[in-house]
């Protein structure tokens, strides 16, 4: 449908854009996520395996990838649907590290980062929009509880075969 192929990309610029823009200037996004990274990955540092990167700038750069690659697949519409709940999973803490109006003092500030804060929620409803996409097919639980119903049916006319020709 056109509206996909519209639609995906024009959703998609904005993470490529700033994956991008993160990778080539790490160091405020950095500077962003490390409060919010102390008060989480912080207290749990210890009980993760040790192959897996917790300081904030592999952690930045790892979201920036992550932004990049899926972004590009939602765009050109490549799993779609994973696309969108990575960009989703991703969105989530890039925004809690980025965009906390609440902290802010300055009025005119304080304004600016919740109408960000507010903008990437609307990002995240179409990402769940994109994510639940199933290009007009039904689902799969859809198909399976269809598979399962059309399974009893066959099992109970088996059984109502085998009823009618047992004597008695």
């Amino acid at each position: 449908m056109i509206l996909r192929r519209v639609a995906r990309p024009l959703l998609a610029a904005i993470f490529v854009s700033g994956g991008i823009e993160t990778l080539r200037n790490p160091k405020p996004h950095i500077q962003a996520a490390e409060p919010v990274l102390d008060r989480t990955v912080g207290r749990v540092r210890d009980k993760l395996p040790a192959q897996l990167p917790t300081d904030p700038e592999s952690l930045v750069k790892l979201d920036a990838a992550v932004k990049i690659g899926a972004g590009t697949a939602l765009g050109l519409g490549r799993f779609p649907r994973l696309a969108a709940l990575l960009l989703a999973g991703s969105l989530v803490p890039t925004t809690a590290a980025a965009h906390r109006y609440w902290e802010y003092e300055d009025p005119q500030e304080r304004a600016a980062q919740q109408v960000h804060f507010l903008k990437n929620l609307g990002l995240l409803g179409g990402l769940m929009l994109a994510a639940s996409d199933t290009h007009g097919k039904p689902s799969v639980a859809w198909r399976t509880k269809r598979a399962a119903r059309k399974a009893t049916e066959k099992v109970q006319d088996a059984a109502d075969s085998v009823r009618s020709i047992m004597p008695g």
